[in-house]
């Protein structure tokens, strides 16, 4: 399964791309562990990246592309990805495009994971985490039994600070022109496959799940 996942933040594109390749047990490759993974081992790539993220910009298309390139040509990916994150761009996706043509290769799918604007906010703002271990919560559905402080370890949560209304609707604007040309690229190509991305989290795995294979019988 070679297999690229779009959402609007908040969509839960992580947690579906990582029960997705456990289901076809296929490396998870997101654009964010391969940012963190270089600039921890402080690459000649992840250098460059950390210059721009803190700035507080985005890292620019060239600098990813060579980034996810450089992960695909991995023995692991092989027998297939699911790619999170990437690509964002048409430019980025016709790069990948070229990609595949060169490995003699091609996309199985796209999934869009579909969600309404109100429902990713709510999501987003409600959010909360522990630093020290790491444990995610939610206001509304996922709350900590003790406000403000983590179940697990005791520790104080904390908002992101792009989590506020304003920064989220923001994001989302930018997210929906970028994609929106994306998003016609590959359903002219007859990759597109829309999956609704709210409910519980297994829920929309098995919805994925049967939408891929519609579109693949």
């Amino acid at each position: 399964m070679r297999l690229v996942l779009l959402g609007p933040p908040g969509a839960g594109k992580g947690t579906q791309a990582s029960n997705l390749a456990t289901e076809f047990d296929v490396p998870h490759i997101s654009t964010g562990e391969i940012f963190r993974d270089h600039a921890k081992r402080l690459t000649p790539l992840g250098r460059k990246a950390r210059e721009f993220m803190s700035r507080g910009e985005l890292v620019p298309d060239e600098l990813v592309v060579e980034m996810v390139l450089e992960r695909l040509s991995q023995e692991d990916v092989g027998v297939g990805f699911i790619l999170d994150g990437f690509p964002r761009t048409l430019p980025q996706a016709e790069v990948l495009d070229g990609e595949m043509v060169t490995r003699d290769q091609r996309l199985d799918a796209v999934l869009d994971l579909v969600l309404e604007d109100d429902l990713v906010v709510r999501r987003l703002v409600g959010r909360r985490s522990c630093p020290s271990c790491g444990r995610l919560y939610h206001l509304a559905w996922s709350p900590p039994r003790v406000d403000s402080k983590c179940d697990r370890c005791g520790g104080t949560l904390v908002k992101r600070d792009d989590d506020d209304e304003q920064t989220v609707r923001n994001r989302l604007r930018i997210y929906h022109q970028d994609t929106e040309s994306l998003e016609a690229y590959y359903e002219a190509k007859g990759l597109l496959v829309r999956v609704a991305g709210d409910g519980p989290e297994l829920e929309v795995t098995e919805r994925a799940l049967k939408e891929l294979q519609a579109h693949r019988a």
